[in-house]
């Protein structure tokens, strides 16, 4: 029997928003994880507000929203609203009510500037990387780091030179520039749209850009960011951002191995680790001259004789698959906000969104 279409007239729903979600939706231990965080972070988000005046957007919700935005590769702040709108998954994950009201996505994007400019995006990943259930998953011994290229929001056409002489783009939206013949360096030029970023290249053929370097140190177990940082892109900047990560992760005076591709296989890096007993499991560099002499390097047998060696190799570059899913899904390959600090903030929110993806299974899995 063919049925009849209802059109919907009723004007109340006597259904709870959470009997609407489904009992297995994997948002649901994701959840848990995040209200579990960010209750331990409640003192320290309440001292970046005042006592007196309007009441904001609460930072928790400001979060979680942030986390939506990854999770479902939404572009912009508009477009998260007008989802928040009218999915009913959203306003639960958020914890607003079917018939509260969205904010405007210009004061969504205000409010949750006073949480980029400050650390609150490291210390939610730390909270949640020692949350009880979390930490048993992670290795205090064996650790990896690497770094990418995050594209700054800047064109090449705002990097000009920094006594202010040179010709402006032509007129228009989109006017042209022509650089040919002109010798560019990040002595002489600077972005006059977003100062922070860099000209840099990470090998020989490849194109120069505008943009910074986004780092990450791994547990070997799990294969879980439990640390990031984002720096100026320099050809110096990943050593010295995998010495800074090592050190205020690792537990004091325990010796601990940090493995890293051939980037890393410089004898300052091998030796500034060994001063501090930790075990440079280092991709060797055997780069061959035109002369035809292999590239000397410190990793020798006393480290490359042992199988731990081979396997840090093989499981550091499980890093790569952070970086692929933060730049596709997360939507950080081009950054959409400017300065240092807020595109630490942007690439560490996008890590935590990472690691909620894989947790809820590794939880769950028996040990």
């Amino acid at each position: 029997m063919r049925g009849t279409e209802e059109r919907s007239s009723e004007m109340f729903s006597y259904i709870r928003l959470e009997d609407r979600i489904a009992a297995a939706h994997p948002l649901r231990a994701i959840r848990m994880l995040v209200e579990a965080a960010l209750t331990e972070l409640s003192e320290r988000l309440a001292g970046l507000y005042s006592h007196t005046g309007r009441p904001s957007i609460a930072p928790e919700q400001l979060l979680k929203a942030s986390l939506l935005q990854a999770f479902f590769s939404i572009r912009s702040e508009r477009q998260l609203m007008e989802q928040m709108d009218y999915n009913l998954l959203f306003r639960w994950f958020v914890g607003l009510e079917m018939d509260a009201r969205v904010w405007d996505a210009s004061t969504f994007s205000k409010n949750r500037d006073r949480l980029l400019e400050a650390e609150v995006a490291r210390e939610f990943l730390v909270t949640l990387m020692n949350l009880g259930q979390v930490r048993r998953l992670l290795s205090s011994d064996h650790f990896s780091v690497d770094g990418t290229m995050i594209d700054a929001w800047a064109s090449m056409k705002s990097f000009r030179p920094r006594d202010g002489s040179g010709d402006p783009p032509g007129p228009g939206r989109n006017g042209e520039r022509s650089f040919r013949g002109e010798k560019r360096s990040n002595e002489t030029h600077i972005s006059t749209t977003d100062p922070d970023a860099r000209l840099f290249r990470k090998g020989d053929g490849q194109s120069s850009r505008l943009c910074y370097l986004g780092h990450a140190l791994m547990e070997n177990r799990h294969a879980l960011i439990v640390d990031t940082s984002v720096t100026h892109a320099t050809g110096t900047a990943e050593r010295e951002a995998a010495l800074v990560m090592i050190e205020r992760t690792r537990k004091p005076g325990r010796r601990v191995t940090l493995a890293g591709d051939r980037l890393f296989d410089a004898a300052s890096f091998v030796t500034a680790l060994r001063e501090r007993e930790i075990t440079p499991h280092i991709a060797i560099n055997g780069t061959v001259s035109k002369l035809g002499k292999v590239r000397k390097t410190l990793i020798d047998r006393r480290t490359t004789r042992h199988d731990g060696y081979v396997a840090s190799l093989r499981i550091r570059k499980r890093i790569e698959e952070a970086f692929g899913w933060v730049k596709t899904v997360g939507g950080i390959a081009r950054l959409k906000v400017r300065g240092l600090a807020r595109a630490e903030a942007a690439f560490t929110f996008r890590i935590i969104a990472y690691n909620l993806v894989r947790l809820p299974k590794l939880i769950a899995k028996p040990t």
